[in-house]
């Protein structure tokens, strides 16, 4: 089992999205930009993700995934979904509204129809993707991928009828990819499934073997991270005055199922960490101590205090993370919120 050292920092994800994404996008719509002077923004937004990592010095970065996004700093359709059915060729075409939280029946994904099978051996842009971050960084580099289950349980299935068996086929297309991504010499993965807790838990006991089938065989060296959450949505022109929902928690929190996945670790919000004391075992749980729906940046000590409080947790068993990703959040808010977690890791190191 690949482990990180006591109090390692990481993020989820996503960094902020500058604002002026949707209305570039709006440019070359318009044929005042062309398609490649988008494609060259999402570089320098990834290049400047990457420098705010390191300014503030966290320790397993990502590339910020600014290349999944165009316009939606705010609502769907989203860079864990639609990104990777875009590249899938039964999954390309129209999309159709479809509901995802009881709270709200008008919150709705631009889902994605599956009119045919999932090929295994579909090239979803992580390799290009490793090596594009890693030449700008030395830093090591983490590669985040939608799990199988949110991919299948929120797109609307015209051809298995069966969604165990749609979460199954992405999970043989996942173990492909990250076959090529070890290859390409990735030794952080992370993949992400906010759903469980709205799910049933045939489903997620599913979604569990579909997931081991997707890292089996990867080498011991690499890192391999579950991240686990409630949800990060909002829509609308008023998105920002709507942080703090946390969408997909209806349910039962499944500590006990996504145990059974067989990673070195899992990311979660700071106040679900209790949910793993029993379960855990001698895996690592990142603490999200930066709370992403709050628009405020933490102070040092409050990260410290949500992480001790969690006394049964080692510290050889402790990550430092976020709660989700960054997307939604304000440049300089984002960037406080990294500092405030390195600085948490001085705290609790003794540095």
């Amino acid at each position: 089992m690949a482990r990180y050292a006591s109090y390692t920092t990481t993020v989820v994800g996503a960094h902020s999205v500058p604002r002026w994404y949707e209305a570039l996008d709006r440019l070359v719509a318009l044929g005042h930009l062309a398609e490649g002077d988008f494609v060259d923004a999402q570089l320098r937004a990834t290049q400047a993700a990457i420098l705010e990592q390191e300014i503030a010095g966290i320790d397993v970065i990502t590339g910020g995934e600014m290349h999944r996004r165009r316009n939606n700093r705010h609502s769907p359709p989203n860079a864990m979904l639609n990104y990777f059915w875009q590249q899938i060729p039964s999954f390309q075409g129209e999309t159709k509204p479809k509901p995802i939280t009881p709270y709200d029946p008008n919150v709705t994904h631009p889902a994605a129809v599956c009119r045919g099978p999932i090929p295994e051996h579909i090239d979803l842009g992580l390799v290009d993707e490793f090596k594009t971050v890693s030449s700008f960084t030395g830093k090591p580099v983490k590669i985040t991928m939608t799990g199988p289950h949110l991919l299948a349980a929120v797109a609307y299935d015209e051809y298995y009828n069966d969604v165990g068996r749609m979460i199954a086929d992405f999970g043989k297309l996942l173990h492909q990819n990250f076959r090529s991504l070890v290859a390409a010499g990735c030794k952080h993965i992370q993949i992400d499934e906010p759903y469980f807790t709205v799910a049933s838990d045939d489903e997620v006991r599913t979604a569990v073997d579909a997931i081991n089938g997707a890292i089996e065989g990867l080498p011991e060296d690499v890192h391999v991270t579950m991240h686990i959450c409630q949800g990060n949505y909002a829509v609308g022109p008023d998105y920002d005055g709507q942080i703090g929902h946390r969408y997909f928690d209806t349910g039962r929190y499944k500590a006990d199922l996504v145990c059974q996945i067989a990673c070195d670790g899992y990311l979660i919000e700071h106040d679900m960490a209790p949910h793993y004391e029993r379960c855990l075992g001698d895996k690592q749980l990142g603490v999200g101590a930066i709370d992403v729906q709050a628009p405020n940046v933490e102070t040092p000590e409050l990260v410290v205090e949500r992480i001790k409080t969690h006394r049964w947790l080692t510290p050889e068993q402790t990550i430092i993370t976020s709660s989700c990703g960054f997307n939604h959040l304000p440049r300089h808010i984002a960037l406080g919120k990294l500092r405030a977690m390195t600085e948490a890791q001085a705290i609790l190191r003794g540095n």
